[in-house]
């Protein structure tokens, strides 16, 4: 389960943000192969885009779906679109919030980090990716 990769991966003995442990899992569990250069590309949403945007387990989450399911672009693959929106719903249900500062003050904590961001992120993707 993508879950458990995302326990594995965000251990502090890999040192990566929210978004890069969500690809590193999925590049795992589901066999993909990625390339260095793409886990880079999630450096910058990390953080909530570095500024306290939009949470980077839910970015990362999304990004996942994006290279599980375009079929050639963004437009033709309905169903990036499809999941990419229950993801976002039920990420905004379940914890109120997609903004990382909000996260962050209601559920951050110093022996935890944000895991249960990532957590929540896995937990929807694992019922979603069938």
């Amino acid at each position: 389960m993508l879950i458990d990769k995302i326990l594995k991966f965000y251990d502090k003995k890999y040192d990566l943000n929210c978004a890069e442990t969500i690809l590193y899992a999925g590049n795992e569990e589901y066999n993909l192969n990625l390339s260095e250069n793409v886990f880079k590309t999630m450096a910058g949403f990390g953080g909530g885009m570095c500024c306290e945007g939009v949470c980077g387990a839910l970015t990362g989450g999304i990004a996942l779906i994006s290279i599980l399911f375009t079929e050639e672009r963004g437009h033709k693959s309905p169903k990036v679109k499809e999941l990419t929106k229950e993801l976002y719903k039920e990420f905004v249900y379940r914890l109120g919030s997609d903004n990382c500062k909000v996260l962050k003050d209601t559920y951050r904590t110093e022996a935890e980090r944000c895991k249960k961001m990532v957590l929540v992120v896995g937990d929807i993707l694992d019922n979603l990716i069938v």
